[in-house]
């Protein structure tokens, strides 16, 4: 056996194990563990994530109202997405379609989350990797060394854009990080023209940002031959699985409602569903090592962490949404499209499988979701008051809806005829990713180590992996079935092990 490797406290090795706990950049807990044969090669890697949260549980006998206040505690990250899709399960529990002008408000809300939430990722988290470099220090790898190396006047816009957009969501939601504005069917407040003119007077800026962002891309990542071969290789990042998103009626992008499109790995339709009847399309596996379940699609069925056509596993990510749109409706988005699909050789609607790629899809994203927020901004339908429907009665089920950051998300709640509820299930963007995820740390890991040979850049591109995906695993791991796995450990008071309790 080689002597073990020695780098920063963070990344260990013990013996035929490498260990990299807690893994970076991301929202919530995680880590991975991988295991070497004899000759010092990589024989499995896991993404494991050790956190349990019980919200499906505990929102039980709860106000079906009160779900979208409660939910949108899961994550500080992305209170908008499981806020606005809470609502719109309310929005079925009361048979209620909210109003135009409900719906309208609701729509600028979203995009201004969307745009706010895919800056944090891209600059926070994601950039730091290609601009700093996988190999670069770690302690060179963060939000400042990006800015050391791209400069304060991008640092200081990147923090103007994130706080203007973030401000749109204060105004509509009534506070920006945990919105409280949805009712049955419709908002709680209308805007005034005067909250409609400071909405407008950010959109300007926030499409020019998002402009400025895909050329800090094209310059310091596609231009870079090194990173652009990283992106490339077939070997690393790259899977052939079933891409997922939300399309509206013409088949284009859509983050806030419309129909379910699966496609297969050739790019052609697999399935084209209504939200509600997801229980009919995809069903949810466990394994033993991790405490978040395992999405796939139920054709073709759930044949373990492979990729391929005979495999269900999908992804839902920034990546799939733009796998399963036939276009964007929004002219300068939708341009980049073309310039992105021409890039990676793709036509007549294949898929790109390249995972790295996710972060030029999110960017592309950001653009659409800032032009949108424009549109929505100047129409008459955001200072209508007619805001919600009256005379509402609760009882039945509701499905919401929605494309959150980091993948499609569900809410379906059943609740009686006082608005209690009696069920809750969700299926969060991240637990959507969580095979994908496993696949491609695996992956990653096989090709880059071996012989015992690990340093701190190597496990870097490691997490590289999971990172294109922007994780929440907050969120991802919410649920206690009883078909999850579950191990807890008791402990006396010096910290030494009492017993261990397992539930298999």
């Amino acid at each position: 056996m080689a002597a073990p490797i020695i780098w920063d406290e963070k990344k260990k090795v013990t013996g035929d194990r490498v260990t990299i706990d807690p893994i970076t950049r991301l929202e919530g807990h995680g880590k991975i563990e991988i295991f070497l044969d004899d000759s010092g090669n990589v024989k499995n890697a896991y993404w494991q994530v050790p956190e349990v949260r019980g919200f499906e549980r505990f929102c039980i006998g709860r106000r079906v109202t009160e779900l979208n206040q409660i939910t949108a505690r899961l994550c500080g990250v992305c209170p908008g997405a499981h806020h606005l899709a809470s609502t719109k399960a309310i929005d079925g529990c009361y048979s209620a379609k909210p109003t135009e002008a409900a719906f309208h408000i609701r729509d600028t809300f979203y995009h201004a989350h969307f745009i706010h939430s895919h800056i944090a990722h891209f600059y926070a988290l994601a950039s730091a990797d290609f601009v700093e470099g996988p190999a670069a220090p770690a302690a060179q790898r963060n939000i400042l060394g990006v800015v050391g190396t791209v400069g304060l006047e991008l640092g200081s816009a990147v923090l103007k854009a994130r706080a203007n957009a973030q401000k749109i969501q204060g105004i509509i939601g009534g506070k920006p990080t945990h919105p409280v504005m949805g009712v049955p069917g419709g908002v709680s407040k209308a805007i005034s023209k005067e909250e409609a003119a400071e909405i407008q007077s950010y959109t300007d800026d926030l499409v020019k940002f998002s402009q400025t962002s895909l050329k800090v891309f094209h310059d310091l990542v596609l231009g870079n031959k090194e990173y652009l071969d990283i992106i490339l290789n077939k070997d690393l990042y790259y899977h052939e699985t079933y891409h997922m998103g939300l399309v509206n009626d013409k088949g284009q992008l859509e983050f806030h409602d419309g129909k379910v499109r699966v496609v297969d790995q050739t790019g052609k339709e697999h399935d084209l569903y209504d939200p509600k009847d997801y229980l009919d399309h995809i069903a949810e596996a466990s394994e033993p090592w991790s405490y978040e379940k395992f999405p796939y699609l139920r054709n073709p069925g759930y044949k373990g962490l492979v990729d391929g056509p005979d495999s269900g596993i999908y992804r839902a990510t920034p990546l799939a949404r733009l796998n399963v749109c036939k276009d964007i409706s929004t002219p300068l988005a939708n341009e980049e499209l073309k310039v992105y699909r021409e890039t990676f050789g793709v036509k007549n609607g294949e898929p790109v499988q390249y995972t790295l790629a996710t972060h030029w899809a999110r960017l592309i994203e950001m653009l659409y979701a800032a032009e949108k927020l424009k549109e929505d901004a100047y129409s008459d339908k955001l200072t209508d008051p007619n805001i919600k429907q009256f005379d509402l009665v609760p009882g039945g089920r509701g499905v919401g809806c929605v494309e959150a950051p980091r993948g499609t998300l569900t809410h379906d709640y059943t609740c009686d005829e006082n608005g209690i509820v009696t069920a809750c299930n969700m299926v969060v963007g991240t637990t959507n990713n969580n095979g994908p995820m496993c696949m491609d740390v695996a992956k990653v890991a096989k090709a880059l180590i071996k012989n015992y040979d690990v340093s701190p850049g190597l496990l870097n591109m490691v997490e590289m992996a999971f990172r294109a995906y922007d994780p929440c695993n907050s969120c991802a791991t919410h649920s206690l079935p009883g078909q999850m796995p579950l191990t807890a450990e008791i402990r006396n008071s010096d910290g030494s092990l009492y017993d261990t309790i397992t539930r298999n």
